[in-house]
């Protein structure tokens, strides 16, 4: 992954690589290698080997960049934790057991509480300067300490990419650079990513959809790749404006944000051509929002931590309306198939269980169990329904875990999803069950609305029941709430979701 900076160092070394824009702070290609190559020196002083974990916990910016590349250069894998996950860090700690730690001084204290119990921990690194039992990074940078001989090695794990723990605690996903590699590059041929392209991203550099969806393809293409830390929805438009953002990989609150933005200043920010979703399912009403608005095609991408890719990929054109429920098509390096519950194929458009090979993770670090089970026959089963149709379009019908069996029928919460929000005022909507005597499950769909926005929740079944004439809704309550609960990647959050509900009530 690391020979991308040195590839366009090569062909462009004044060309701006990598752009912190909450600190304006750029680097070209030559300075993104130069800038590494200090970075792997400091982490090769301190101990660090190919092969050991190095966590990275911190808010998006250029030290965070740097430290991944670094990481990559000497062979050693970056494990990336969410900094949401303070809380929890003891365990993701004990479970990937780090030689060393980097992190931003807001964290300090979160940091020494979990490493007095990691064993493996030998030192911590502080990106701000030194701070109590932390080495400064700043003063490590400024001793430019020579890098070791680069590994050369493409099957080396690379990237540690946590799952978001919606079946259990959080599994580290084992990313290699060569398919991971392949995958972005596919990745950049499908998004026509050219070196005129600026391209910009806000979710946390600790998913892996920020790696597939922005950083790597642009780097791929020789184009200038932006993230930004602080995103509010006027910071985060003046910030795209500003760079000239061409190619937007995020997550739909923040697509939403930017449509209702674009909306209040009467254009789109920057040379805007498209906007990336990932993190999970986009309403169908929100791709064509940003058709008719906007004229600007909101592409899908579906994936998973344990990829280092995309399962399917829409392409940057305005798709019609029969192509706003589905994703797009497997990329040229991923192989889909639809599975029953026997392993046996599907026919085509029916809905089975999503499994795909041509490469993924190497397994779940420490969990050869769970890795036998995920991988079992040569491919990755993704746990998802979904669906094939006759022109290789792929449709996420949702996890497997999350169907609600309502009496003796099955509910797939994303069509009721969908369909409420087409409803106008409704910008966001979740479907979740609760245990019920009668039915075994009650479903509950929550909604946000614009602001403003008055909503008669009990007059939502007539014009919903139209759109769904294939489900009886009288047992769906409908109820207007706030916020949704969120996981890091921008996903509702469907267990803290049913948590509040049955604690709270209707």
């Amino acid at each position: 992954m690391h020979q991308l900076l040195a590839d366009g160092a090569a062909r462009e070394p004044d060309k701006v690589a990598l752009r912190w824009v909450d600190r304006n702070k750029a680097l070209t290609y030559a300075q993104s290698v130069e800038a590494t190559e200090h970075f792997a020196g400091a982490l090769h002083h301190l101990g660090v080997r190919a092969g050991d974990r190095v966590t990275i916990f911190a808010h998006n910016g250029m030290d965070y960049l740097i430290g991944m590349f670094a990481c990559w250069r000497i062979g050693a894998i970056a494990a990336l934790v969410n900094v949401r996950f303070a809380d929890e860090l003891e365990y993701y700690f004990n479970d990937h057991t780090p030689r060393l730690v980097i992190y931003t001084h807001d964290m300090g204290g979160a940091v020494r509480r979990a490493a007095r119990q990691c064993k493996s921990l030998e030192k911590l690194v502080c990106m701000d300067g030194p701070q109590e039992t932390a080495e400064s990074l700043p003063d490590l940078l400024e001793a430019k300490f020579a890098a070791p001989p680069d590994p050369h090695d493409e099957d080396a794990i690379a990237h540690l990419s946590y799952t978001s723990g919606t079946s259990g605690r959080p599994k580290g996903a084992c990313l290699a650079h060569e398919p991971t590699m392949r995958a972005s590059r596919c990745i950049a041929e499908r998004l026509r990513l050219s070196p005129q392209d600026a391209c910009f991203g806000p979710t946390a550099l600790s998913s892996s959809y920020q790696l597939v969806a922005n950083l790597l393809p642009g780097l791929h293409r020789l184009t200038t790749v932006s993230v930004m830390g602080r995103w509010t929805q006027q910071s985060g438009w003046d910030a795209m404006d500003a760079a000239g953002v061409t190619a937007f990989a995020a997550n739909p609150p923040l697509l939403s944000e930017v449509l209702v933005e674009s909306r209040k200043r009467g254009r789109v920010p920057g040379r805007l051509r498209y906007g990336l979703s990932g993190g999970g399912p986009v309403p169908g009403a929100l791709k064509k929002e940003w058709r008719e608005a906007l004229h600007v095609p909101l592409v899908e991408s579906y994936g998973q931590s344990e990829l280092g890719g995309f399962v399917g990929l829409g392409y940057p054109v305005l798709e019609p309306d029969h192509r706003l429920g589905a994703v797009g098509p497997a990329p040229p390096d991923k192989e889909v198939r639809i599975f029953n519950t026997h392993g046996q194929e599907v026919p085509v458009g029916e809905v089975g269980e999503v499994c795909l090979r041509g490469g993924f993770m190497k397994g779940y670090w420490g969990q050869p169990g769970k890795t036998a089970e995920t991988l079992r026959g040569g491919w990755l089963h993704t746990g998802d329904a979904g669906l094939v149709d006759k022109e290789g379009y792929v449709t996420m019908r949702g996890r497997f875990s999350e169907l609600i069996k309502v009496g003796n029928v099955t509910w797939f919460p994303r069509d009721i999803e969908d369909a409420l929000c087409e409803l106008s005022g409704v910008l966001q909507a979740s479907v979740v069950g609760l245990p019920d005597k009668a039915l075994g499950t009650r479903p509950i769909g929550c909604i946000t609305v614009a602001p403003g926005t008055e909503i008669d929740e009990a007059a939502l079944h007539t014009p919903l029941q139209a759109k769904l004439p294939r489900y009886d809704l009288s047992p769906l309550a409908i109820k207007v709430i706030a916020e949704f609960p969120m996981t890091p990647t921008g996903k509702i959050s469907k267990a803290q979701l049913a948590e509040h509900l049955s604690v709270t009530g209707l």
